[in-house]
Parts: structure tokens; C-alpha cells; sequence
């Protein structure tokens, strides 16, 4: 469903999911010195490291064919099947893709079973507390909440994890769901809702109609800014995103 999904809406991503520089230090520190790095659920290409061993697995042709001639190489597979043997790479990569997985648990299994040293993901906690998005999109919220493991589950499968805390910067160039939290009238641009997977089919669209139509009423009457303003004097938000890293010990 996930790959259907992409195909659809994955058109334009490359322009509106550009990686943001910040973010890209933060998974590259979490990689350390990992030489060969298999990205899972890769898309585009953002946050691919440059001058690494990278593979990446990714199966929607939307995002495929618009990888940029200069990204790593690309598998057309599934993170629960993964086709290289074990103990193939230092580490794998996930980057806000493992609550579209059909079996999240298998795909990191299979993560844990190809790789040497570590995995980082950077996802979302669906148990940390919501920004006024919530507020204007409490169904999206909610049907989030479902699709993403939990950082106890992850920890589950995992085993030992680091779990490091990213606060989203209010330029943030990466148009995921929070991205936009200082800028709330993005929200009401139909390109910027088709590049997040959430809004462009996550909830129905009368639901999503209603949703925009209040947000959209609110700024205008500048309701949204009397109870929401207190947020355009931030420079970043902890919305809930975080960078999960584990450790695979030997013999795993």
C-alpha cells in the first residue's frame, strides 16, 4: 500500500523534500565512521552520505526515477525482504519511512541481519505531545499515533538504543509534517500537503476539507496568532522527532 501510495503522490517530492542541512548532521554523526551504509526506504536520496559505500532500497518507481544521476545506487525491494546476505553492510539507514513498512518489525529485522555495527532511524514518537497542528488536524494526529511504533516497541526489537532528540528549525527545508509549524499558511498550499504522505491520503478528504477550511479561517481572522502566536518568536520545536541508534552486537 505504502509503494501504491508513493507512486501517486511521490510525484515532486525531489522539489519539496529537499534535505535540510541540520538534520543531515545529525544522522551523519549518528553514522560515524560506518564505511558502507545501506539506506532503507530511500526515496529520493535525501540524506544519503557522500563519500560512503551507499545503497539504497526503495521500492516506488515515483521515487526511484527521481533519484538524481548522482545518488547511490538503487534496489527496487521492500525493507521486510531485503536481498543482500548477512552482515552485508556497516550499517542501514531509515529515514521517516518505517511506519509505512507492512510489518515495521520484519523491516528491522532485516535490518538488524545485514548490518555489522549500527542502525539510525529518525522517525517520529507517537507518544510526544503535539504542536497546534493537533489542534487543526486532531484525526491526522491520531491516525499517525497509530502508524508509528512506539520508542518502547522499537527498543523491543532494537535492543539498547541512544535516543537523541531533534528539534525542527522554523526554515526547515525538508517538508515533512511538522516542517512547517512557524509557517502555518503552508499548510493551506495543496504542493506543500501532496509531499506529506500524512495529508495526501492519511485521513479522508473531508475530514483533511474541514481541517484546512477552520486553519484557513483562523489566520485570516487572526485567531490562530492570538492563541498560537507565542510559537513565530521560536527559532526551533521539539515536535516529537527523534534519531533512534543501535547498536547490533556481534553474533546478532
Amino acid at each position: 500500500m505504502a509503494e501504491q501510495r508513493y507512486d501517486r503522490i511521490g510525484v515532486g517530492y525531489a522539489d519539496r523534500r529537499r534535505p535540510d542541512p541540520r538534520l543531515a548532521a545529525v544522522l551523519s554523526d549518528a553514522l560515524r565512521d560506518a564505511d558502507s551504509i545501506l539506506n532503507v526506504g530511500a526515496g529520493t536520496s535525501a540524506y544519503e552520505p557522500t563519500g560512503r559505500r551507499v545503497v539504497a532500497v526503495e521500492p516506488a518507481i515515483a521515487m526511484i526515477r527521481q533519484r538524481p544521476a548522482s545518488a547511490a545506487p538503487v534496489v527496487r525491494a521492500y525493507a521486510e525482504a531485503l536481498p543482500f546476505s548477512d552482515r552485508s553492510f556497516d550499517s542501514a539507514l531509515a529515514v521517516l519511512t518505517i511506519h509505512h513498512w507492512a510489518d515495521w518489525r520484519a523491516g528491522v529485522r532485516e535490518m538488524i541481519r545485514i548490518c555489522r555495527r549500527r542502525i539510525v532511524s529518525f522517525t517520529w514518537d507517537p507518544q510526544s505531545e503535539t504542536s497546534w497542528l493537533g489542534d487543526y488536524f486532531p484525526q491526522l494526529i491520531d491516525a499517525d499515533r497509530l502508524r508509528f511504533p512506539t520508542l518502547t516497541a522499537l527498543r523491543a526489537t532494537l535492543g539498547e538504543t541512544d535516543i537523541v532528540s531533534v528539534p525542527i528549525p522554523h526554515d526547515c527545508t525538508d517538508g515533512f509534517m511538522g516542517a512547517y509549524w512557524r509557517r502555518p499558511f503552508a499548510y493551506l498550499d495543496a504542493n506543500v500537503r501532496s509531499a506529506i504522505s500524512s495529508m495526501a491520503g492519511g485521513i479522508s478528504a473531508l475530514s483533511l476539507s474541514l481541517s484546512l477550511s477552520q486553519l484557513a479561517d483562523d489566520l485570516s481572522t487572526g485567531a490562530w496568532q492570538r492563541k498560537h502566536g507565542q510559537v513565530l518568536k521560536r527559532e526551533d520545536m521539539d515536535l516529537g522527532y527523534r534519531v533512534v541508534v543501535a547498536s547490533v552486537p556481534s553474533g546478532r
